[in-house]
């Protein structure tokens, strides 16, 4: 899977000007799922978001993680992010896992991630989202996990 994690202090995402999911601080996590993922990939992400350090300590240290600030996670598919631009202009998204896997796989997420954090919203998946976020820091953290 492939994830693309930005502190914020707040952030939403929209669809057809409606609110689908909104967070105050916590983290916007982009995500797109890749052909060979599975249950496994989906934990190991959740379980590194859940984790990771990344938000500021008494010392100013990145040192707590989105659970020890009780802050929200909000989980927007984007395939985009498995583009290929090494072959010309126009971006290749063979890279990403066909439709009802990626569905498959965002749904479990979701609901592994309720499961095992208190607030969760969401993005629509295969709709066009407007997410508007104000990114903290800025921080934003790359994650590609096999």
């Amino acid at each position: 899977m492939i994830a693309l994690v930005q502190r914020v202090t707040q952030a939403r995402v929209e669809v057809a000007g409606e609110v689908t999911g909104a967070i105050a601080h916590g983290l916007l996590v982009l995500v797109c799922a890749e052909p060979d993922d599975g249950a496994a990939q989906v934990r190991k992400l959740l379980d590194k978001l859940l984790k990771l350090r990344i938000f500021t300590d008494d010392a100013g240290k990145m040192n707590r993680s989105v659970q020890d600030v009780a802050g929200g996670l909000l989980i927007v598919s984007q395939f985009t992010l498995a583009a290929d631009t090494a072959g010309g202009n126009r971006p290749s998204f063979t890279g990403a896992a066909p439709a009802a896997l990626g569905r498959a796989l965002y749904e479990d997420l979701l609901r592994v991630a309720r499961e095992c954090h208190p607030v969760v919203q969401a993005g629509v998946f295969g709709a066009d989202m407007q997410v508007h976020l104000v990114n903290d820091g800025p921080v934003t953290i790359p994650m590609r996990l096999n």
